[in-house]
């Protein structure tokens, strides 16, 4: 398995049409594997190198062993740009599995679209990529967020104060969730947002508790967010007000980083959840325990995800008999469907987005107990604004109008 620290752009030649030709098999992972994205990005690696293994064991592809070429961006988008580019040009990668924030997809994702260098985006985020080169099996706002209003204003009330993360995942995700309020005849009465560094949320929960809401709606990311549950606990107010979540645990560490006092109760919706029963999924589990032993990764949506990325990658390369793009993508595009530890899952030859299988679950003694199931949830949202068959050239992030 290759890994890079420190590599430089400079001095790489022009793009070649054809991946290189080689003794084994090159796939990069993009990963933020130091850095506040750590606790997604190490487990995802984890993940990504373990389905490398797992097709080597089986005899790898086309008579050849498939080797992992990872670099850490530590979240810096230089970093990213740089990596895309070494990745692309001479490391002459088939494929690239990475990215977790819209940030950093929308960094690297125009560089592999440039140079033709399949790309997966293995994270839910806000919807409206249209991009035939990149293929998107995290979840969208209208396969979750559209399930998890509903269900949560149902049980607790229809006034909702939203606290989301200050970039363009919490915007978006935040308007999507205004919008699905108001479909089901609530009402947003604030939404407010916090940089990715604010750890201290004092006077926020003071506005919440003068607001009195039914709910609080969190798209709060990353670690330091971890501090608004932590705060709402010590000012009394988690019994007064439940609390939904876009993104709470979408990484898998959350749930086990906060103690049950702080996280039980919360609810969730995404694509994968570790108490899915299913064969496909109990197999998956046992192999990353026996793969991981003594660091196990906190399996979430974006762990497994990833694994569906490179398993994907692999059936097209199987069917197709090469590793050139198109005729993966022609594979792909045909609809079939992959049994994954989620369940079904198919990419939408339109928007090559997933179309999967979708969960509501809530946070109990650090487990998620799946409360309901919603079967084959279509991207809906991105379907609005993209259409891959009339527009295959597209490579642009639309922001959906809402």
């Amino acid at each position: 398995m290759s890994t890079g620290a420190a590599v430089t752009a400079t001095g790489l030649g022009a793009p070649s049409i054809l991946r290189a030709q080689a003794d084994t098999i090159k796939i990069g992972g993009l990963h933020d594997l130091s850095g506040p994205l750590d606790a997604s990005g190490i487990p995802m690696d984890q993940v990504f190198k373990l389905a490398i293994d797992d097709i080597n064991e089986k005899g790898g592809l086309l008579g050849k062993q498939v080797e992992g070429v990872v670099y850490d961006p530590q979240s810096n988008m230089s970093l990213y740009s740089q990596y895309a580019t070494q990745m692309a040009l001479k490391d002459r990668v088939a494929a690239v599995f990475g990215g977790i924030t819209s940030a950093s997809r929308e960094t690297i994702r125009p560089i592999f679209h440039r140079y033709n260098t399949l790309y997966f985006y293995n994270t839910l985020y806000e919807g409206g990529v249209c991009d035939r080169n990149e293929i998107t099996l995290g979840t969208t706002p209208a396969q979750t967020v559209e399930q998890l209003i509903p269900h949560a204003m149902n049980l607790w009330g229809k006034k909702v104060y939203t606290i989301a993360a200050d970039y363009n995942y919490g915007h978006i995700t935040a308007a999507w969730v205004k919008r699905y309020v108001e479909a089901n005849g609530g009402e947003v009465v604030e939404t407010e947002f916090f940089p990715l560094d604010v750890t201290q949320f004092g006077s926020t929960i003071s506005k919440i508790q003068a607001a009195k809401p039914d709910i609080v709606l969190s798209v709060l990311v990353g670690t330091a967010h971890l501090g608004f549950y932590r705060q709402w606990v010590a000012s009394g107010m988690k019994q007064e007000i439940p609390i939904a979540s876009t993104t709470f645990a979408a990484g898998g560490t959350d749930a086990v980083i906060l103690t049950p006092e702080e996280g039980n109760g919360i609810l969730t919706s995404y694509g994968y959840y570790t108490s899915i029963d299913n064969p496909t999924n109990t197999a998956f589990k046992e192999k990353v325990a026996a793969a991981y032993p003594d660091n196990p990764p906190i399996l979430s949506e974006l762990s497994e995800v990833t694994w569906e990325g490179v398993m994907v990658w692999a059936d097209a390369v199987r069917e197709a008999g090469t590793i050139e793009r198109d005729p993966l993508l022609e594979v792909m595009e045909t609809g079939k469907s992959y049994d994954m530890p989620a369940g079904a899952v198919s990419i939408d030859p339109k928007t090559h987005h997933a179309i999967r299988d979708v969960y509501l679950a809530e946070l109990q003694d650090q487990e998620f107990i799946i409360k309901e199931t919603f079967p084959q949830v279509q991207p809906a949202d991105t379907q609005m604004v993209c259409n891959l068959k009339e527009t295959p050239d597209a490579n642009v992030h639309h922001e959906i109008s809402l």
